[in-house]
């Protein structure tokens, strides 16, 4: 059995993420506060026909995040758009949310500048950079969170902000009893996940199992999609090592049929499933069914649920889970899981050409 200490996390997290996760329950309610103290008495959203989220990253999971969470309840449609430039449909009917917790991710200033020669209107989420010397520049409305943080480690800030702001402008009602429910819940799952007893601690009693198998993660394309995105952009980041995903009903006109050949590869696989109460009856099945083909050939298969209350609190109750566990699967892996040099290295050569 791998036992681990304090000083054994100290030694590898260099960055302190340790307190990074800790501080998670209160960003949240920092977030809620900030957005609440945003005046959009004067914003002008008669008429808006879409909406458009950019950002890149830890700045664009927010925004995925809430599309999902909100998919059944708001009228007007919400695209994440990652990249440079704006789909064509992009115009003066069009919420342009600017999601940038750095302000400077290159994609999203670029797609920042296009919307406004589009005359879209725009909201800005952001730390500051470039993306707040536009919108000053311009007074387009925007909310500053503070900075200081790895964008994937300020997802309270990216999201909350922006629940708060949809609820303001009416997109959404008012979800104040699930953001108590979610806070309490965090609360109480944090005194779990800092604690190092393997009796204890399901974060790092997952991440022993995983440690030197190949994650593959599924959901529902409903409720727990973004969920499912989140667990496997953390543990490439915090842990280093590649995760891959998808979602039912699509993977059972395609990927299922994978599970087959390379034999040697799936013994490698460790299968981490993501149920929701509120996933299609038919998802529950077809997940009930084809578990039945994973454990012929992967490694392990592991089912995780929530079994909070409200949506919301279900949705961060797996993330909060699926962030500690990259955390110690890092430590595990003995590597410092704030740093993520590939990533640096890539932007600096971007750098040099312009």
């Amino acid at each position: 059995m791998i036992m681990l200490d304090k000083k054994i996390v100290n030694k590898f997290d260099k960055k302190n993420m340790y307190a990074v996760l800790s501080d998670f329950p209160i960003q949240v309610c920092n977030a809620v506060d900030i957005a609440s103290g945003v005046n959009v008495s004067k914003f002008n959203k008669k008429g808006i026909k879409n909406i458009i989220i950019n950002g890149l990253g830890g700045s664009a999971i927010g925004g995925d995040l809430l599309r999902s969470y909100a998919y059944y309840e708001m009228k007007i449609p919400v695209f994440i758009n990652r990249n440079y430039t704006l789909p064509a449909f992009a115009d003066k009917d069009t919420l342009a949310v600017i999601s940038s917790y750095s302000g400077n991710t290159e994609e999203t200033n670029t797609a920042y500048k296009e919307a406004l020669k589009r005359g879209c209107r725009i909201i800005c989420v952001t730390s500051g950079g470039s993306v707040e010397k536009i919108a000053r520049k311009n007074k387009n409305l925007f909310i500053k969170i503070p900075g200081g943080l790895q964008p994937r480690c300020a997802i309270g800030y990216s999201f909350f902000s922006l629940l708060i702001l949809f609820t303001k402008l009416g997109f959404i009602k008012d979800k104040s009893e699930e953001i108590n429910e979610t806070v309490i819940n965090l609360e109480e799952s944090l005194a779990e996940y800092t604690d190092l007893s393997f009796d204890d601690n399901e974060a790092l009693i997952l991440a022993t199992v995983i440690k030197g198998k190949l994650p593959v993660i599924y959901s529902s394309a409903d409720v727990f999609d973004v969920v499912n995105l989140r667990w496997r952009g953390q543990i490439s980041e915090n842990a280093k090592i590649l995760a891959y995903g998808n979602v039912y009903p699509e993977m059972n006109h395609n990927e299922l049929v994978g599970w087959k050949l390379n034999e040697d590869i799936l013994k490698k696989i460790i299968l981490i499933i993501l149920h929701d109460v509120d996933d299609n009856p038919r998802v529950k099945l077809r997940m009930k069914i084809t578990e039945k083909i994973y454990k012929k050939y992967a490694d392990n298969v592991i089912k995780l649920y929530s079994e909070c209350d409200s949506r919301l609190a279900r949705i961060f109750d797996l993330i909060y889970l699926g962030d500690w566990v990259s955390f110690y699967l890092a430590i595990l892996n003995e590597v410092d899981p704030t740093p993520v040099d590939a990533i640096n290295y890539l932007k600096n050569e971007l750098e040099k050409i312009k």
